[in-house]
């Protein structure tokens, strides 16, 4: 079902938007349309809001307090004033942030020190003052790594070197660590040779203070410590945050109010005269809030408030709100994918929910794997709010009582009696085709009512657009209805041996509604007095006419077999777990059964056929019914607010 709306226009002084939008709009739904575009054409003294919204940086710090607590389970208080919010969370904003600083700058401290630590590390071996190794003033010092590969090159070269002292300090996988020596002299020279062989120069930091193993120790140490006050700095803001918990959350959800409010500037205009200015405020609300609305603001002299029916607009396209009952809600999931009604449109929320869980259940009929397909979805809704939980739960019922109707428990056929027919071993004789499984039979037949339902759809829709020609003339519409209803009719005789009508009449019944759907250009033309945008000559329109004909009979046939995979399905079903039986030894005996591949088996076929299902009916959903009768152009009615009803 489509909710009907109402247009609403709410105007006053600008200096009163915000307590009209906080005393009233805010406790509605109500979806906004850009008052600057939807008033433009008829006042030309109209501006937008430049205003940028002040609640937005202290809402965006409260958001991230309120990572630290469960609010769920926080009784706000619903009344807290906006002052008193905003003077609340600007004060925790000022304690937070002192220690946030702190922390940053330990934080900086702390990575300093790391570094100062990984610089010294590799070099832990030498057993010399570091200090007083950088104060040399005669003797170069180079600390650095050089690639293992190219070490022996560089062993090789000290050795039958003298001017350089290499002292090797630590390996990894890829590098050697060490530290060398040279004349002041030598040490351009020696340098140039050392970087030929793809040594890369380390800089260690001074004033650390004894060997390189005494500052690993004391930089180890003051890392401790600043982790430790990091630490401690953290745990005082998540000790403020949560005993001030009630607080913060009452606050931010009032700023956050307000904050919302004050965006509605954004769809709103006002006036710019030299005296005093009005705001405009144009949107949508359902007609029951509509009438609150109007009775609530009737005796506030600050607001004007204007409300507009949608019969009569035709330049207004009103947004789609769904009402569906709680039983279908969870279905709207299947027909916003495919696309919003058009406000006006049939919503076929509750015929999709009906026919999608009768069609899964005749195609997957197992009370066993029914059960299991109920308990998982309605758990699944109920412990993680999934709408498709819902829907696999309400498919189950319905695979439940089909199972019934089969005989079909988990497999097995011989557990109890089928109350309709077995899939695999009903049989019926039908004239030209000869002997065929019913239940394909069922599944044409059945088809054949859907698909007159969604040409009944179709019409609906069309009276309720006045739209000439696809009330009477489309391949939907009543003519194709009756063309179609005749072949149902036809079908269903043959099927039970019942006598045909005679040619002269099948003629009539088959005959004129074609000709009508041929026609129906011309036909709609002359009753609404409009004429083609093109001329075609004689020969071609009796062309393309023959050539939509023969389309529209080729796809009423296709559309018809496309049902045939409700009963092929059902067979499949059948099918795989009588191999699964026979994989398990449990077709003659269950004593001598492998359990174990019968529970394996069923998970398979309910997690493999329970999946290619529910495409499939989707598909027979989509393609089969919806095409025929549903656009799906609307556009989502969407509230500025939650309301806080």
């Amino acid at each position: 079902m489509i909710e009907k709306l109402k247009y609403v226009t709410v105007s006053g002084p600008n200096n009163d938007i915000d307590r009209v939008i906080d005393c009233y709009l805010s406790k509605y739904e109500i979806h906004l349309e850009n008052s600057m575009q939807e008033l433009s054409a008829s006042l030309s003294d109209l501006s937008a809001f430049q205003e940028v919204n002040p609640y937005k940086d202290v809402l965006a710090k409260g958001k991230k307090y309120l990572e630290y607590i469960d609010t769920k389970k926080i009784k706000a208080n619903p009344d807290m004033d906006l002052d008193d919010a905003l003077s609340f969370m600007e004060e925790e904003i000022f304690q937070i942030d002192d220690l946030n600083t702190r922390i940053n700058n330990l934080k900086k401290s702390l990575e300093e020190t790391r570094e100062k630590y990984n610089a010294i590390h590799p070099f832990v071996n030498i057993d010399y003052d570091t200090d007083a190794i950088l104060a040399l003033d005669h003797i170069k010092f180079r600390f650095g790594r050089i690639p293992l590969i190219h070490y022996p090159k560089l062993q090789d070269y000290v050795e039958n070197n003298e001017s350089s002292i290499f002292i090797k300090c630590d390996t990894d996988e890829d590098f050697v660590w060490g530290v060398y020596f040279v004349p002041e002299s030598e040490a351009r020279k020696i340098d140039v040779t050392y970087a030929s062989l793809r040594f890369e120069r380390t800089f260690i930091p001074g004033y650390l203070g004894g060997t390189p193993d005494e500052a690993c120790e004391k930089l180890e140490e003051k890392i401790k410590n600043l982790e430790k006050h990091i630490a401690n700095q953290e745990h005082e803001i998540e000790k403020n945050i949560i005993e001030h918990k009630t607080e913060i959350y009452s606050s931010y959800l009032r700023i956050k109010r307000a904050s919302d409010n004050f965006d509605v500037r954004k769809m709103a205009t006002h006036t710019v005269y030299n005296t005093e200015n009005y705001y405009i405020i144009c949107g949508w609300i359902n007609s029951k809030d509509a009438d609150k609305l109007k009775e609530e603001t009737s005796n506030d002299k600050n607001v004007i408030l204007i409300l507009e029916d949608t019969n009569g607009m035709d330049d207004q396209t009103p947004p789609t709100k769904l009402k569906n009952p709680k039983l279908f809600k969870p279905f709207e999931m299947f027909t916003k994918m495919y696309g919003l009604p058009a406000y006006g449109e049939m919503d076929p929320t509750i015929f999709i929910g009906i026919s999608y869980s009768f069609i899964f259940g005749a195609m997957f009929g197992d009370v066993g794997q029914g059960l299991v397909l109920v308990l998982l979805g309605f758990l699944l809704y109920f412990t993680k709010k999934m709408n498709l939980g819902y829907i696999i739960g309400c498919c189950g019922i319905f695979s439940t009582i089909f199972g019934f109707m089969y005989g079909s428990f988990f497999g097995f056929e011989d557990i109890i009696n089928p109350l309709w027919l077995s899939p695999t071993q009903a049989k019926t004789k039908i004239p030209i085709i000869g002997e065929l499984n019913t239940v394909f039979g069922v599944a044409v037949i059945f088809g054949m009512f859907l698909i007159l339902l969604a040409m009944i759809f179709h019409i609906i829709n069309a009276v309720r657009n006045k739209d000439i020609l696809n009330t009477f003339f489309d391949t939907n519409a009543l003519s194709g209805f009756i063309f179609y209803g005749s072949l149902t009719a036809i079908v269903i005789l043959a099927c039970t041996h019942n006598p045909i009508p005679a040619g002269f009449i099948l003629a009539i019944m088959f005959g004129v509604p074609l000709l009508l759907i041929a026609l129906k250009e011309p036909i709609t033309g002359l009753i609404t007095k409009e004429k083609p945008h093109e001329k075609t000559s004689v020969g071609m329109f009796i062309t393309q006419t023959f050539f939509e004909l023969f389309e529209v009979v080729l796809s009423y046939f296709s559309n018809t077999l496309s049902f045939i995979r409700i009963g092929a399905f059902a067979l499949s079903h059948a099918s795989m777990m009588a191999v699964v039986l026979m994989l398990s030894n449990a077709e003659n005996s269950l004593a001598h059964a492998n359990w174990f591949i019968i529970i394996l088996g069923n998970i398979f076929v309910m997690g493999l056929e329970g999946l290619v299902v529910g495409i499939q009916v989707l598909r027979l959903e989509y393609y089969e019914m919806f095409s025929r009768f549903y656009k799906g152009s609307g556009r989502e009615f969407i509230a500025f607010n939650k309301g806080d009803k």
